[in-house]
């Protein structure tokens, strides 16, 4: 296979997976599975939360691609495995490290991506039921956030 168009199918996964996870979270987390997620809202103190079992929604999938495409020679699965195992990286350091914080990385961070996404996350985080949601992006932050942190920089210049 064309190590060009491998790039692309994992890039493409990659980007998708952003529409996939927002989705999920809205319909799904946020539906008829939210006794999984509804610790992520209303945490117990715990260092493990049912919500974290979403992990395998993602990872099985994306290892069977990877797995089984390699093995078949099926190069466009497993490229779509690694997209999707790329996104699950990319949500691990965003969502866990950065905003929920679970490693002290970027605590005081002047990044005004990290600013964006870490606001954004925090209003979907003050509706503390499954109803009336809002940012249900992992990576992407509309515009509203975008401009709320822009506004605070430029208050504090």
């Amino acid at each position: 296979m064309n190590w060009l168009l491998f790039i692309t199918i994992v890039v493409i996964t990659f980007i998708l997976m952003e529409g996939v996870t927002w989705c999920t979270h809205r319909f799904v987390m946020h539906g008829f599975l939210w006794y999984l997620h509804e610790d992520h809202h209303n945490p117990t103190g715990s260092k493990i939360e049912k919500n974290d079992a979403f992990f395998l929604i993602f990872a099985i999938p994306s290892w069977l691609c990877i797995m089984l495409g390699l093995q078949n020679k099926n190069y466009i699965a497993a490229a779509i495995g690694f997209g999707i195992a790329l996104y699950g990286l990319a949500y691990i350091i965003v969502h866990e490290i950065i905003v929920h914080q679970r490693v002290k990385w970027f605590t005081r961070s002047k990044n005004t991506y990290i600013k964006t996404v870490m606001w954004a996350h925090k209003m979907h985080h003050k509706h503390i039921d499954k109803h009336d949601g809002e940012s249900f992006g992992i990576l992407y932050a509309a515009k509203k956030y975008w401009q709320k942190t822009k506004a605070d920089k430029q208050r504090r210049l």
